[in-house]
């Protein structure tokens, strides 16, 4: 018989929360690059437009071949979700940008632990912020999420009010 639900191998890793934007950025951008020389593919969610361009910006920079998906490009919007799994692939999604399309992994990637999932910072609802941990670990495959966030983000600044960081870092 076909088995339709496998135990979920998802590793969620404690939340890495840091006082300002920029150190936030340069640790995303380490991980990644410790990442992605494993060959353990890796997304990266963002929550706007601006940070997936900045976090290229940061990738192209430091010699990272990768893939941005942030509803500017629709027609290739499944095929870059698609290929997201695969042996070295970096991809930056936009909040949750190819959301239905599945994200199988290529081969070798289940003996790197799959999937490796970034969430670079909290979203105004948690249920978006659960859908991108889902996006690894599906069907019984490995696969890590590891949320991130600043103090000067803009949903924390938006829940703590005005000049939170500046009070906290006082």
């Amino acid at each position: 018989p076909l088995v339709t639900h496998h135990p979920c191998q998802r590793e969620i890793r404690p939340s890495r929360l840091f006082a300002t934007l920029a150190q936030k950025r340069a640790a995303v951008l380490r991980r990644i690059a410790e990442v992605h020389a494993t060959g353990r593919p890796v997304l990266v969610g963002t929550r706007t437009i601006e940070d997936s361009r900045r976090l290229s910006e940061g990738l192209s920079a430091a010699g990272i071949a990768h893939r941005v998906l942030n509803a500017t490009q629709l027609a290739d919007e499944a095929e870059i979700v698609a290929q997201a799994g695969q042996r070295g692939q970096v991809t930056i999604a936009t909040n949750m940008a190819g959301r239905g399309t599945d994200i199988a992994l290529g081969p070798g990637v289940r003996e790197l632990g799959g999937l490796y999932v970034v969430g670079t910072e909290r979203h105004e609802s948690a249920r978006v912020d659960a859908q991108l941990a889902g996006r690894c670990a599906r069907q019984g495959d490995p696969g890590t999420f590891e949320p991130w966030a600043a103090i000067e983000d803009a949903v924390v600044a938006a829940a703590w009010g005005p000049g939170v960081a500046a009070r906290l870092l006082a």
